[in-house]
This record gives C-alpha cells, sequence and structure tokens, in this order.
C-alpha cells in the first residue's frame, strides 16, 4: 500500500512581505515547525537588520536554522539543504508540519528540485576566493568569471556574490565549470514529499511603502548597534572582511556611517534602495523560477 504523501508547506516571498508572519500563523494552525530558508538569517549577527522573527515570536512555536551560524561561517546551499532536510525529518518523526520560510531561491530549488553532486570545496579555495572577491569588487569580479567560465556567467545576476563566488569556488577547485557538474543528475529527496508552496507577492507600491516603513521600526530596534558588533568582530579578524553575512543589504552602507564615511541620512537611503532593488530581483526570480500553488 502507497504510503500518502508528506506535506511541507513552503511560504515564500521578497524581503519585508511579511512571510514570517504568514509562516507564524500556519504554523500556529497546523502544528507546525517554522524552518528558515533566508541566508542572512542563519547567522548569529544582525538579528534586527535581517529581520530575524522575535524571540517572542520564536517561543510561540519552534524555529529551526535561525541564528544557529557564527558570523565567520561559510554556509552552502548544499549545507542548508542537508540541515533542512534533518529538520524536516525531525519534524515529520514528531508528528509536525515542515513549514519552510525564507526567501533564497537558491535554497529552495537546491530542496526542491535537487543538488548537483559538486565536490566538498576546501576551506583554503574558499577563502582565496572571498579574499579575490573583496579585493576586486563585484563588478570585476564577475567579469573575470565572465572571462574563464561564460557558460555559468551566463546563468547567474552580476549583483548575486554569493553566486559568483560558488561559480569561482567550483571552477578553482574541480577545474570543471559549475554548469558541467549541474548537468550531472541531481541528489533529491525522499518521493514521499510534496512540497506546496505559498508566493506571498505583494504589488510594488504596497512593497516599497513595507521596506520604508520595516526600515524606520529597525533603526528604533537597534541596527547601529547590531553593525558596530559586527564590525568589531571583522576588526578583531574573527570574521573575515569578505564573510557572507557582510552581504545582507544595510551593513556596508551604515558600516560606512559608522566609520564617518557618509551621514546617517545617505545610509538609510542607501540601504532603502539596496533593499527596494533586491525585492525586485526576488519577485522576478519568483516569478519565473518557482511554481506556486497560492499566491497571496
Amino acid at each position: 500500500m502507497t504510503q500518502p504523501n508528506k506535506i511541507i508547506q513552503i511560504v515564500i516571498g521578497p524581503t519585508a512581505s511579511g512571510k514570517s508572519t504568514h509562516a507564524l500563523e500556519l504554523a500556529r494552525k497546523h502544528d507546525g515547525v517554522i524552518i528558515n530558508c533566508d541566508s542572512m538569517q542563519s547567522y548569529d549577527a544582525l538579528h534586527v537588520l535581517t529581520a530575524q522573527p522575535s524571540a517572542e515570536d520564536q517561543k510561540i512555536v519552534p524555529h529551526k536554522l535561525y541564528s544557529h551560524l557564527h558570523p565567520a561561517t561559510h554556509y552552502s546551499a548544499a549545507d542548508w539543504r542537508n540541515d533542512a532536510v534533518k529538520e524536516i525529518e525531525n519534524a515529520f518523526k514528531c508528528n509536525q508540519t515542515p513549514i519552510i520560510c525564507g526567501g533564497t531561491g537558491f535554497y529552495l530549488k537546491a530542496l526542491m528540485e535537487g543538488l548537483s553532486p559538486i565536490p566538498e570545496i576546501p576551506k583554503e579555495v574558499r577563502d582565496h576566493a572571498i579574499a579575490l572577491q573583496l579585493e576586486m569588487g563585484q563588478e570585476k569580479f564577475f567579469e573575470l568569471l565572465q572571462s574563464k567560465d561564460p557558460m555559468t556567467a551566463s546563468k547567474i545576476d552580476a549583483k548575486n556574490p554569493q553566486r559568483t563566488m560558488r561559480a569561482w569556488e567550483v571552477l578553482e577547485h574541480t577545474g570543471k565549470p559549475l554548469a558541467h557538474w549541474q548537468k550531472e543528475p541531481l541528489m533529491t529527496v525522499s518521493k514521499d514529499w510534496r512540497f506546496y508552496v505559498i508566493g506571498i507577492l505583494p504589488d510594488r507600491d504596497h512593497l516599497k511603502e513595507r521596506i520604508d516603513n520595516r526600515l524606520s521600526i529597525m533603526m528604533d530596534q537597534g541596527i547601529l548597534s547590531e553593525v558596530e558588533n559586527l564590525d568589531r568582530l571583522i576588526q578583531s579578524g574573527d570574521v573575515p572582511q569578505g564573510a557572507l553575512v557582510t552581504k545582507a543589504y544595510g551593513f556596508r552602507p551604515f558600516q560606512r556611517y559608522l566609520k564617518n564615511k557618509i551621514s546617517l541620512d545617505e545610509a538609510i537611503e542607501q540601504t532603502r534602495i539596496e533593499t527596494r532593488q533586491y525585492a525586485k530581483r526576488q519577485m522576478t526570480w519568483l516569478r519565473n523560477q518557482i511554481n506556486i500553488d497560492q499566491i497571496l
């Protein structure tokens, strides 16, 4: 007799769309466990700036894979997928509903569609890639990738530092382009699992308003203290200059403000623009890359 499909709820949408609130409602209704799928919310740093669920919300229902990494950690889609699979299996064992919540689309595709069998990248290769990206800047670093691996570069966003660095380190370590490995048979999850995707896709004007309002609230909740604390870890050498967590939108502008390089108003405006542009890219990606079962 065939076992019934095990349903995994997925709540996805652009930043500031209200994903966490909706996931919390679902979890309360369906005895759920919320599993983070936002790359920046995985780090134990910048809790407010990356809009991690509040301590109060995390007490209401179980939240997994939030703030579980030291900010110096390099966390890949494969790492997240492995951790997420464990949390999903644990939820099913406890007869709870796993609810994936976040906006990192590549993580979701790795879980839902499978992941290429790419060899593990040694730390020294990754560290060199981080240093090179930091030294050159994202634009020049992407151009270098284009010159060495045009096929892979044509498939990724030139403004996405994490994807660019991943393509570079795979090429450096294996001698083969990321596109080569992506043609190999995928590592997939259990065939008994079924994904039900809820997309929260506000109209553009409403989303801009939500982003602006959230930024104002974040300022009152201590963004500057968080940025200062992370910058202190960077200066002490505990966190690399190019650590993935420093890619969080807003960190660099507020860091420049704290170093008296720009005004606070300029830092706020740069963060607002960065976040709006990111939300726009997320919306486009979600509409074109993910099969959504229900749109809110």
